[in-house]
């Protein structure tokens, strides 16, 4: 099992879906997919936990959660987000949050 979570991968460019063509059309194998994924979900986890300094506030009304096998999942409307001088609005957001397995990455 992977010690790293899968959530980056189904981005809007995903790169589930490049793979799977690069398969198809027999430029890779299956197996180099795979360690293609696990590099890429390693590498995620440890930017976004080592790179990312930025800091933003948010308000909204909360209109779901759950918690299932220990991921959080929050549907939030019409959010508004506060970054340094800038402030987004949007509709509806979903928020996906895990807690890291490696408490070595706690901070």
């Amino acid at each position: 099992m992977s010690q790293y979570y899968e959530l980056y991968r189904r981005s809007r460019i995903s790169l589930t879906d490049a793979l799977d063509d690069l398969i198809s059309q027999g430029k890779i194998s299956p197996q180099l997919a795979m360690k293609v994924l696990f590099n890429f979900d390693k590498s995620m986890t440890e930017a976004l936990a080592e790179k990312v300094r930025a800091r933003l506030t948010f308000k909204g009304h909360l209109d779901t959660y759950r918690f299932c096998d220990e991921v959080w999942t929050f549907i939030i409307k019409n959010p508004n987000f506060r970054f340094d001088n800038e402030t987004v609005t949007s509709n509806k957001i979903r928020i996906v949050a895990c807690a890291t397995r490696d408490s070595s990455a706690n901070r």
